[in-house]
């Protein structure tokens, strides 16, 4: 059966990795400390920004990933049209929920196959994980333990928004919109880097490991962060607890109709869809404010579709601000979350958390 699919906020998943998802029960406030991978979860959903959450095991990856979604916004209409088709082709759709209206969730195991991942099957075929989560989140946890096969596959759906699938019956086309979600531990054990955790692989694992995640798969992730180890001061403390769920989504949602209002003569829908022809011409950012990456692009750390992909996550660091155009501070962000290199910029977004 095709990997697992739950709704977030309609009860239990159907599927291998199915699980419940309650949005009474799950919130980001839970969420303890990672202020920086907190940032990453809300502009990765106002933009519908691929991410990479990479640390140790038991740091709050997935915890992270499994709240991404529920700060998305409902789906529109024609999204929750386009939705519901597919899970109704799939046989999938929630009981007595004939209108799905919330963006799904799939996560799939990594022992997924590259079948279950986009779709096929004897006879017509029938969509994958990457159609399931049109419109919402896949989320691969221990990305690296996915087979080489299995990540290729997924560079056309993230590249045109569809996947095509041909068997004997015929040729079908399916969407594939997702917002791609990737969770990896450091190496092997998980422990590299911690000070004191005892990893014993040698340099040489550390490296095929990490290398899994091939460099044309990473290319299209947007914001790349590092979730580390809670701390005993931050699990203990009195300090003010991080924004909830619903106040980040509603942040969310203006930064979305923003996005929409400025797009809305064109075909594209959010700010992670526009070319980068299009932002340089149309909508670039104000005077000066990519100095930065363009120092960057010099030096050989960014590729000139790296510089795209920041001035997008710029724009909606922009749209979650109010601001009309990205200023430096926003690409400034926008830039910290593409390298993960530190850049003297508040990682916060809102108030607290």
């Amino acid at each position: 059966m095709l990997a697992g699919l739950s709704i977030p906020g309609q009860g239990l998943g159907v599927g291998l990795a199915g699980m419940p998802h309650d949005a009474h029960i799950l919130d980001l406030a839970d969420v303890v400390g990672q202020r920086a991978a907190r940032t990453a979860i809300e502009v990765a959903a106002a933009g519908v920004h691929h991410v990479l959450l990479q640390g140790p095991p038991g740091a709050g990856k997935t915890m992270l990933a499994e709240r991404l979604p529920l700060v998305m916004p409902p789906l529109t209409r024609e999204e929750a049209l386009e939705v519901t088709a597919i899970h109704s082709v799939a046989g999938m759709l929630p009981p007595g929920k004939p209108m799905v209206d919330a963006a799904p969730y799939c996560a799939p195991h990594h022992s997924a196959t590259m079948q279950s991942l986009v779709g096929g099957g004897q006879g017509m075929p029938r969509p994958g994980a990457v159609s399931l989560s049109h419109r919402g989140v896949l989320f691969l946890d221990e990305a690296p333990e996915f087979s080489g096969q299995a990540l290729d596959a997924l560079r056309q759906p993230l590249e045109s928004g569809h996947v095509v699938i041909a068997r004997s019956a015929g040729v079908v086309r399916l969407p594939a919109r997702f917002l791609m979600a990737l969770a990896a531990n450091p190496c092997p054990c998980g422990n590299h880097a911690l000070v004191g955790g005892g990893c014993e692989c040698p340099p040489a694992a550390v490296r095929r490991y990490q290398a899994r995640l091939s460099g044309p798969l990473l290319d299209r992730v947007d914001l790349r962060v590092d979730v580390e180890p809670v701390t005993r001061a931050e699990l203990t403390g009195s300090g003010a607890q991080g924004e909830t769920t619903a106040v980040v989504r509603e942040r969310v949602r203006a930064a979305r109709e923003r996005a929409a209002a400025r797009l809305a003569e064109t075909p594209w829908r959010t700010n992670s869809e526009v070319p980068g022809h299009a932002l340089r011409t149309r909508w670039p950012a104000a005077p000066g404010a990519m100095d930065e990456v363009e120092n960057d692009l010099e030096r050989g750390f960014l590729t000139a579709r790296g510089v795209d992909r920041v001035l997008r996550v710029a724009w909606t660091v922009a749209d979650l601000c109010g601001h009309d155009r990205p200023r430096a501070q926003d690409v400034g962000l926008a830039l910290q979350l593409r390298t993960g290199i530190s850049r003297g910029v508040a990682v916060a977004i809102g108030g607290s958390g």
